[in-house]
C-alpha cells in the first residue's frame, strides 16, 4: 500500500457513529477527523468505485443516507467497511483515512464539481453502468 511506512500515524481510536452517519478517527500524531459515511463511500478506494486506471473513477450517488454497518480491521494497516448499500470492497489503509480526514474539505468541492459537470444530483440512485462495469466485482 502507497504511503505506508514507519511514518505514518497510526489510529489511536475508531469510533462508528450511526445517528451522526460519521466515523471518528484518532491518529498517534494528535490529528482527529470526523468523517462523513457518505465520503468514505463516495471516495472508496476499491476498484469498483476508483476503476482500473484514471480516468475509470465511476461517480457515486445517492450515498447521503449509507450506514456503515461492519468495521473488520485488515491486519495492522487498514480497515474494511461494510456499507448499508452492500458496498464492502474498500479496503481504507492508515493513509488513506487520514488523507480523507486531512482533505475533506477539497474532497467535498470535487466531488460535488464531479456531480455538476455530470449533471447528476448528490441524491440520485445510482444507475447500473454502460458497458464500463468492471463485471467481477
Amino acid at each position: 500500500m502507497a504511503g505506508l511506512d514507519r511514518d505514518t500515524p497510526q489510529p489511536t481510536a475508531l469510533t462508528v457513529h450511526q445517528a451522526s452517519r460519521v466515523l471518528e478517527v484518532a491518529f498517534s500524531d494528535g490529528a482527529s477527523f470526523r468523517i462523513p459515511f457518505e465520503l468514505l463511500r463516495v471516495y472508496s478506494p476499491s476498484a469498483e468505485v476508483q476503476g482500473h486506471g484514471p480516468g475509470q473513477e465511476v461517480l457515486q450517488t445517492g450515498k447521503r443516507n449509507v450506514l456503515v454497518e461492519d468495521l473488520q480491521p485488515v491486519g495492522h494497516y487498514a480497515v474494511q467497511p461494510r456499507f448499508s448499500d452492500g458496498h464492502e470492497t474498500g479496503i481504507y489503509s492508515w493513509d488513506y483515512l487520514y488523507r480523507l480526514g486531512a482533505e475533506q474539505a477539497e474532497l467535498w468541492r470535487r466531488y460535488e464539481q464531479r456531480l455538476q459537470e455530470a449533471g447528476v444530483d448528490r441524491d440520485a440512485p445510482m444507475t447500473p453502468a454502460a458497458g464500463g462495469a468492471c463485471g467481477h466485482h
